[in-house]
């Protein structure tokens, strides 16, 4: 018999895999739904030129499940999602493209709601909000949170500052050297935080164009995508994809701490537990990249509420967020566990909750 999907290596007790395509339109999609226990699925759209379907099924898997953690760490109710189209974001986009994947979304019926994520913008998803209420991120109405990049640079660029005091004992930036790792939708708004707090930059970025306007107003040197390995920094910020800190990696990288945006940085969890024996102080990414999700549930609270977005709301929760994260890292100093373990343990303590509590209110229905 054949692979399937519950043979795979990330598949994690998803509550729902669904796959779409659409001739006419090209689309080709995956929405995956981890756990809706502690609300709605909720999660980004990355689109991909993945080299195969069964790499854009692991991605969102992993995702999926990431988007669980994350939202359940940030103590959001909503629940975890993620979606993929395979395709080249910048030759394949089109109105109708992205109409398809919200008439695909409408589909699951407030299962899962869809956001912005690599390869997609604002615009197309409001392309998909045409066909489909079950899309969050927009940039018009007074519900609507706009792109969300700007409120995850600043929980990454909080949780730097929280890392400097710990390991340098400092309340800026001034005189350490930070290896980042992609200036795309976040890492741009985090290298403009980061230099006007004092660091020194080295960065890479497959977009080259992108790359030399982002190092010229912050003063940053540029290396190629593979070198940023082997910078001599204090701090590695991976902002790009997924699972760059692997076993090739990490021998080479010389930092202290690895704090950056990207979502599962951590090729398989054992490297977390090497980063820990090292002494590489590791920033969970789904705890400290939760701003940008925090934004968008103040969206859905104002949609759900009739009301307005809420600044006020979305600071107070990432302010809490920031908390959680010093948490972390002193349990893990008291404990001797790695930072990774005692995210997962937080977040699946909460989910675990939260599904019983379902479970019990189902039984008296």
């Amino acid at each position: 018999m054949g692979k399937t999907l519950f043979d795979s290596p990330s598949f994690a007790n998803h509550e729902g895999v669904h796959a779409f395509t659409d001739e006419k339109t090209g689309l080709k999609a995956i929405v995956a739904v981890h756990s809706t226990a502690r609300g709605p699925a909720c999660g980004g759209t990355r689109m991909w030129n993945y080299a195969s379907a069964e790499e854009a099924l692991e991605d969102v898997l992993r995702l999926s499940k990431g988007m669980s953690y994350k939202n359940a760490i940030a103590d959001l109710e909503m629940g975890g999602g993620k979606s993929v189209i395979i395709g080249d974001s910048k030759t394949q986009k089109s109105p109708e493209l992205f109409h398809a994947f919200g008439r695909a979304v409408d589909t699951l019926g407030g299962t899962y709601y869809a956001a912005e994520d690599v390869g997609v913008s604002v615009s197309d998803i409001a392309e998909a909000r045409k066909v489909t209420p079950y899309v969050l991120g927009l940039s018009d109405g007074p519900e609507a949170s706009g792109d969300p990049s700007p409120v995850t640079a600043e929980g990454v660029f909080r949780s730097t500052l929280v890392v400097a005091r710990r390991l340098w004992k400092q309340d800026d930036l001034t005189g350490l050297t930070v290896a980042l790792q992609g200036i795309g939708h976040v890492g741009g708004y985090l290298a403009d935080k980061l230099h006007a707090a004092g660091a020194r930059l080295v960065m890479t970025d497959v977009n080259t164009a992108l790359l030399a306007e982002v190092a010229a107003r912050t003063n940053a040197e540029i290396v190629t995508p593979d070198a940023i390995y082997d910078v001599k920094a204090d701090i590695y910020a991976p902002c790009a994809l997924g699972a760059t800190l692997n076993l090739q990696t990490l021998d080479r990288l010389t930092v202290k701490a690895v704090v950056g945006a990207a979502n599962n940085q951590l090729a398989t969890p054992d490297i977390g537990d090497i980063l820990f024996q090292r002494g590489v102080l590791y920033a969970p990414d789904y705890v400290i990249n939760g701003g940008g999700i925090i934004n968008v549930a103040a969206e859905m609270n104002a949609r759900l509420s009739g009301g307005a977005y809420d600044p006020a709301w979305v600071e107070a929760k990432l302010a809490r967020l920031i908390q959680t994260f010093e948490e972390i890292l002193e349990r893990s100093a008291t404990e001797g566990r790695s930072t990774h373990l005692i995210a997962d343990a937080i977040a699946e303590a909460r989910i675990q909750a939260a599904a019983e509590t379902k479970a019990e209110a189902l039984k008296r229905t």
